[in-house]
């Protein structure tokens, strides 16, 4: 059985335009099924830090396509409605 820590070393990339979205910072867990219900990549930085930090990336656990030794492939639309979570 996979680990989370296994997952957080695999970087996301969407197949929709090959773009790396980032390495998975948390999982959203269903507590009534137990099942995963989405990958939670953690935005990137801006300018080192110093002035926020941009959005999550939220991929639901449907849109990924593969998990491979080293990467896990999405479908990710960033022109559709969002599916990206402000930092609350």
């Amino acid at each position: 059985m996979p680990r989370i820590s296994d997952f957080q070393t695999k970087e996301v990339v969407n197949v929709e335009n090959g773009k790396r979205l980032g390495h998975i910072g948390d999982l959203d867990v269903n507590l009534s099924s137990g099942k995963i219900d989405n990958l939670i990549i953690p935005g990137s930085g801006k300018i080192m830090g110093l002035f926020g930090k941009e959005n999550d990336i939220v991929v639901p656990w449907n849109n990924i396509v593969r998990i491979g030794a080293d990467v896990i492939l999405v479908r990710f639309y960033s022109d559709h409605h969002s599916t990206i979570k402000s930092e609350e």
